[in-house]
């Protein structure tokens, strides 16, 4: 899987925006501010996602290609090697996962804000 379609995706998702808060090589998508997926445009054989910390600790021992986040919080984040071969649908469900983790910490009010900008 390519950047392009990894961003492609990110951005059809709901309030999400991209920028380069740390630097010119670290591409982030944030919905509503919060950081759900980050990767670097040099090595873009990557990204990392937030994870449910169980979840986060399954995938690593079932895929080679996951591994803890790097440079991330362990415990909730996974960086994924997108070059492996796995299943696009399956980098599409962990992104899912990703964004999804993030809404869910949102307040009732801006979770409801989310929910009108869907409809």
């Amino acid at each position: 899987m390519d950047i392009e379609t990894i961003r492609n995706y990110c951005l059809a998702k709901t309030a999400v925006t991209e920028g380069f808060p740390f630097d010119q090589d670290t591409l982030v998508f944030k919905v509503a501010g919060k950081m759900f997926l980050l990767t670097s445009l040099s090595k873009s054989n990557s990204i990392n996602v937030k994870c449910e910390p169980e979840y986060a600790v399954d995938l690593r021992e079932k895929y080679d290609a996951i591994q803890p986040g790097y440079h991330m919080n362990k415990n909730y984040w996974n960086t994924i090697d997108v070059s492996t071969g796995l299943d696009d649908e399956f980098i599409f469900s962990l992104i899912d996962h990703s964004y999804n983790q993030v809404v869910a910490g949102f307040s009732k009010k801006m979770k409801a804000e989310l929910a009108a900008l869907k409809a």
